[in-house]
């Protein structure tokens, strides 16, 4: 899974990806480039599982981000931005919702609302541009012979650039499983699902900038929202223990940090949910698509696991947390064993038997 991270100038998505992925860049030259990372993904019910079994090695889920080049007409009109994006399976729009004299925006002024349309607006024009192109071809390919499959994907981009010009990205767009095996190679941007995160300043923390304009838009547009303060998360990572970082947290009244916000944002963007193995040896959190059968998710662990798939041993992890304990939760018959048609849920702690 991988997250690119994108917005205007001065809109803090760097400050925003040095926190996340820890990649302090101290040349504090400009992103020309799209600059890769990794970050855990935080889960109160991993520290919880790692607290009661004890284990010799601990493993996080993680997430990848790509810190792309700021949207600015230089780099839109080389087009590389739109190329890096297509590279990505869901973007996050860092939108600037701070004032900071010292700090220019490339507008002149600070207008959350004015900018998520103007990116917006890019993503919408880059994927009418490709659809043109693409009937323009294809009209001139069925000209020559006639093609039912050609066909079929005229009228897809057809319904596509409608759809298009009534600046609407392609995530709203119905799509059946025939047109999506058509178009599954196209670099559409706007079928991918896109996060919003607005750059808050200090003061505005205990404020609610998702105001009711920016609800309606991010519904109109199908995009999920969340609010941060890049700056404050900065100067919290910083700190030197978890003691420190939470009483500082709590004067400030953030009760949840920017990568556990953003990471669940994101598995419900995709359709992701995490499971869980645990022992003494080691506690490990996996993902897995959202209504995957049990065998697709022993896949996830290893390919023999899926291809030797007897059965899962499935505990609930608030059933666990309830007992205390594996004897006790035995003990209350709440220990399941489920063939291959269990539909794995989030947070399922499992074991699976298997034999090659």
């Amino acid at each position: 899974m991988k997250v690119g991270i994108i917005g205007l100038p001065q809109s803090g998505k760097m400050t925003l990806f040095e926190i996340l992925t820890g990649n302090q860049r101290k040349d504090g030259l400009p992103v020309t480039k799209a600059t890769p990372g990794s970050a855990d993904i935080l889960d109160t019910r991993f520290d919880a599982l790692v607290s009661m079994y004890g284990p010799k090695k601990e493993a996080r889920a993680r997430i990848d981000l790509m810190l792309l080049p700021k949207m600015e007409q230089e780099n839109i009109a080389k087009g590389d931005i739109f190329r890096d994006i297509a590279d990505v399976d869901a973007i996050c729009h860092v939108v600037r919702a701070f004032e900071d004299e010292a700090v220019y925006h490339v507008d002149g002024s600070v207008d959350a609302l004015r900018d998520i349309d103007m990116v917006t607006s890019e993503l919408l024009i880059h994927d009418q541009i490709f659809v043109e192109k693409r009937i323009e071809r294809l009209e001139k390919a069925i000209r020559k012979i006639k093609d039912e499959a050609q066909q079929k994907e005229l009228d897809l981009m057809l319904r596509m650039q409608a759809h298009l010009e009534g600046e609407k990205p392609l995530r709203l767009m119905e799509i059946d499983d025939d047109e999506e095996a058509l178009i599954r190679s196209y670099p559409f941007i706007t079928r991918k699902e896109m996060i919003l995160a607005l750059n808050i300043g200090e003061d505005d923390i205990d404020s609610n900038h998702i105001t009711g304009e920016v609800i309606q838009r991010c519904e109109s547009q199908s995009m999920k929202a969340m609010q941060v303060s890049a700056k404050v998360e900065a100067e919290i990572a910083m700190l030197d223990t978890e003691e420190e970082k939470n009483e500082f947290m709590e004067e400030l009244g953030i009760t949840e940090m920017a990568l556990e916000t953003l990471t669940r944002l994101c598995l419900e963007a995709l359709g992701l949910v995490s499971f869980f193995t645990v022992g003494t040896d080691e506690v490990r959190q996996w993902l897995v698509r959202r209504h995957s059968p049990a065998p697709v998710a022993a896949g996830v662990i290893h390919s023999d696991l899926q291809r030797g798939f007897i059965r899962a041993e499935v505990m609930k992890y608030d059933e666990l947390m309830e007992h205390g304990d594996e004897a006790a939760l035995k003990k209350v018959g709440k220990m399941y064993l489920n063939g291959k048609d269990y539909i794995v849920e989030d947070g399922d702690i499992l074991n699976i038997r298997f034999k090659v």
